[in-house]
Order: structure tokens, then sequence, then C-alpha cells
């Protein structure tokens, strides 16, 4: 293999590259970590979609997720929070860099001029979907669990959800946003956010003709997957949909709620229940994203989502930001109580929604100023 065919890498074997014929391969090997985002890895992921895009040689590319011997399946779990609860609190820049070039890279993976096929094994969560939403094949197994939880943890849906959940029929972004709710890959398909079914039976083989067959043209790598596709399972959350259109097109997230509690059924009660648990003040932020985000581009939505982020550790500094303490809560001290500030969603104002939105840069000097 020739070694000008893979860029010099980063991250220390966090990313590992492989080419075969006219395939790219890139391989998330975070494996203890269920595969999450460090900045050395976005920035390999990079390198190599950039050389490899203007490499006549390579025409297509593979990205998957290491596995562990007797675990459950993880292609990525989304973005390294306990680096973003650390940086955060050193006031470490590098926290700056990581939104802007894993949204970026996010962009990057959307415009993509050669097939990216992204394999959805496992868990998918956060920055596992800014990596894959934006492939041209979208492979999900019966192990996919699919989720934007953000909210948990006191942040918003971002690496380009506002955009790729308003693109969901009728409500279910909002849905998804606010509860952070896990789907599996029959609801997946009927939503958008998947696009072929390939049982996790058929992986390994498929694997390794990716790595050691024949591959002389990307028609015959999506040959690879196709020829192992089946009909995806049904979906789960088919028949909620009139529910979670009715409750979620209300104009705030105390009306939803409100909407939610007088309901009298189970699934209300338990999505209740999940809206509770969630940083009252960023729910209210993700709702207000999603509405702009429908009338957005992608480029434009990952400007505000850049301008979001800045905010979502600036306004508040340090551990008084409600981003710092949903991690605390969830990941450092794991205590599982967040002291969300506000506490209630009736004593979110207007204006500490509307804070997140002003961007702290110029238009001409914005980070991501160059997507279009």
């Amino acid at each position: 293999m020739s070694a000008a065919l893979i860029p010099a890498l980063q991250s220390e074997g966090q990313i590992l590259a492989e080419v075969n014929g006219c395939l790219g391969l890139i391989t998330l090997n975070r494996a203890n970590a269920l595969n999450a985002l460090s900045l050395a890895m976005i920035r390999d992921i990079t390198a190599l979609l950039k050389h490899w895009a203007a490499t006549p040689a390579i025409q297509a590319v593979v990205v998957l997720g290491a596995g562990r011997e007797g675990k459950p399946a993880a292609f990525c779990a989304g973005g390294d929070i306990r680096f973003f609860h650390q940086a955060a609190l050193a006031n470490d820049t590098a926290l700056e860099d990581f939104f802007t070039e894993e949204y970026a890279l996010n962009h990057l993976i959307h415009s993509y001029p050669k097939p990216y096929i992204a394999l959805m094994d496992g868990v998918v969560m956060g920055g596992g979907m800014g990596i894959s939403q934006g492939a041209k094949l979208r492979v999900l197994s019966e192990h996919s669990k699919l989720a934007m939880p953000e909210t948990n943890i006191g942040l918003f849906p971002d690496v380009g959800g506002g955009w790729f959940l308003a693109q969901c029929p009728g409500r279910v972004g909002e849905w998804l946003a606010l509860t952070g709710q896990v789907i599996a890959a029959g609801d997946a398909i009927e939503l958008g956010l998947g696009d072929v079914f390939v049982p996790s039976k058929e992986l390994p083989a498929m694997i390794e003709a990716f790595r050691h067959g024949k591959q002389p043209n990307a028609e015959h790598v999506v040959a690879e997957v196709m020829e192992r596709a089946e009909l995806a399972p049904s979906p789960d959350h088919l028949e909620l949909r009139s529910r979670i259109d009715a409750h979620f097109a209300k104009d705030s997230v105390a009306e939803i709620m409100a909407s939610l509690a007088a309901a009298d059924d189970e699934w209300s009660r338990h999505t209740h229940k999940m809206l509770s648990q969630r940083s009252p003040l960023m729910m209210a932020v993700t709702l207000e994203q999603l509405r702009r985000a429908r009338s957005m581009t992608l480029a434009e939505d990952l400007r505000m989502e850049r301008d979001m982020v800045h905010r979502c550790f600036h306004l508040r500094p340090g551990a008084a930001s409600e981003t710092v303490e949903g991690i605390r809560a969830l990941a450092v001290d794991k205590d599982h109580t967040p002291r969300w500030n506000p506490a209630r969603i009736e004593d979110v104002t207007p204006a500490m929604v509307q804070a997140f939105f002003a961007s702290p840069w110029p238009a001409d000097q914005h980070p991501l100023r160059a997507l279009a």
C-alpha cells in the first residue's frame, strides 16, 4: 500500500486508517470509551477525508467503530464529555477548537464528493450522529441505538442536530431533541435518520470484504452493503406519531409539558417524567433551536449551533454553566442529581433563551464563516 494514500495521523491509535483498492476505511478505535470523539480524532478524520477527496484512487469511504470482545457494539457515543468538563473549568481554549473543528467535519461529511458509508452498529449518539447523518449510506443493525441526548447534560442537540432533526416528519424532531429518546433501526429508517438494515451477523463478513476483498470501484463497495441488506424491523413508535405531533407542536416547553400532564395515558406520563429531569433552560433553548433550524441550510444551522455552544460555556462560565453542571452530575460525580438553574420551566424567561442565539462574532469573523 502506498503511504501517500494515508496522511500522518495524530490521535495515537484512536483512529485507524486503511486502504483496500478504491476504498478508504476509517475505524474509530477508542472502544473502551464507546468510541467517543476526542479533538485528535476529529482532526484525523478531517485530514483523511480531505486527503481522500483529492485522491482519484480513492472512490469511497467507510467509517466504523471498533468493538470489544463480548461487549455490546458502539459506533460512537458522542463527544468526550469529560474533556468538555475539564476544559471548561480550566478555561482551556481547546474546547473552542473542538466544537469549531467538529462542526466543520460534520459539514464536510454532508457535502463529501464521494460515497461515504457509515456502519451505525450499536450506540450512535450525539457526535456519532454528527459523523453519520451526512453519510450517503447509513447502515443500521438490530443493535443500533440512535439518540441526541444532550438535554440530559444541559446541552442541546448540536453537530447539525437542529438541521437533521428538523427534517424529521411532523414534530418528531422536537420530541427526539427534548427527550433524548433512543430509537432503533426501524424508527430511524422510517424517520429518515437511516437508510438500510443489515443484520449484525452479516457485518463481520462485510467488513472483511471491505478490508481484504476486491474493491475495484465505488459501485462495488455499495453493492457489498446492498446485497446483505434486509427489510428493516417495524418502527416502534409509528403509532405514537399523532400524539407526538399534538403535544410537541405547542409553542413552548411549558405548554408541551402541560399538554402531556393533561393526557391520561402511560406514554404521556413517561414522556412528562423524562422532560421533568432535563434542564428547563436548555429544553427551552433546544425548542427554539429546532424551530429556527427548520428554515435554515445546514451551514446556517451549524453557525447558529457554534454560537449556541459558545454561550453554553461562557454565558455562565465554569461550574455555573448548565452544561458543566449536567456533565458533573452524569459523568463526573455520577450522583444523577443536577442542580439546574432555573430549576423550573416556569422560571425560564425569553431573554434567557435569546441570549444563546446572539453570536459573539461578527459574520466575517465567525469560526465557521467558510461553510456554504
